[in-house]
């Protein structure tokens, strides 16, 4: 079974729509439970969560964490039980069936994978980025397209690495690679643009691609964090 386990962090917003999305394209019977990880909110995005399990017929486990996607989301490993881990971020949208898909994958020896993915913006630059996510190559890789990843790979990679504050799907799934077969699942998973229209598609799509190059050239994860302090959460 799979446990899907999404980090928040003052998603009032978009939270309940996620979890009504699941649960409309899911067999209940596939998901252990969903683990929301709250990294300290001060919106009510705890109180959403809180109410929806109240009617889900898929278990629902609200679980506060220290601040930091690497950290939510091993402490949403830890207090789950499915064979097979499903990490999605609270502005990305999975196909319909998506567990079925992804046990598909997981019963033809592929330990690790995601979903093709589109974004919600018809945006030139957006559109040309969404396009790669189709090659299965880890520089085509990222945290917006989801990650599914069996328990026994996780435990053997030790999960993510909390030194990474930003950053942490890409290592993440770098080690991944690594060791175990990683599929693409042609379906296609909707995330928001809604981070690049705040800062702007191609200043944006330029921090990021800076931040790739920085690590492929061996920057630390705190060079790393302190560039995106500067560039981009400033």
């Amino acid at each position: 079974m799979i446990s899907i386990v999404i980090p928040v962090l003052n998603e009032a917003e978009t939270i309940e729509d996620l979890l009504q999305h699941i649960s409309e394209n899911v067999l209940a019977a596939s998901v252990s439970e969903i683990v929301v990880v709250d990294g300290g909110s001060d919106d009510n995005s705890r109180e959403i969560v809180a109410r929806f399990a109240d009617t889900s017929l898929i278990n629902v486990i609200s679980v506060n964490s220290k601040k930091g996607r690497a950290k939510q989301m091993n402490v949403g490993a830890k207090v789950s039980t499915g064979s097979i881990l499903y990490f999605l971020h609270a502005d990305s949208f999975p196909p319909n069936r998506f567990d079925a898909l992804i046990i598909s994958e997981v019963e033809k020896g592929n330990s690790a994978g995601c979903f093709r993915m589109k974004f919600d913006s018809n945006h030139p630059i957006l559109r040309f980025s969404q396009w790669f996510t189709r090659f299965n190559y880890k520089f085509c890789r990222g945290g917006d397209q989801s990650l599914f990843i069996t328990r026994n790979a996780f435990d053997v990679l030790n999960g993510y690495n909390e030194s990474y504050t930003i950053y942490e799907d890409c290592e993440f799934i770098n080690r991944i690679y690594a060791k175990y077969n990683f599929a693409i699942i042609s379906d296609r998973l909707t995330t928001s643009a809604r981070k690049y229209e705040q800062h702007g598609t191609v200043k944006l799509q330029y921090h990021f691609t800076v931040i790739h190059l920085k690590k492929m050239l061996g920057a630390s994860a705190e060079t790393l964090s302190q560039y995106y302090q500067k560039h981009i959460a400033s």
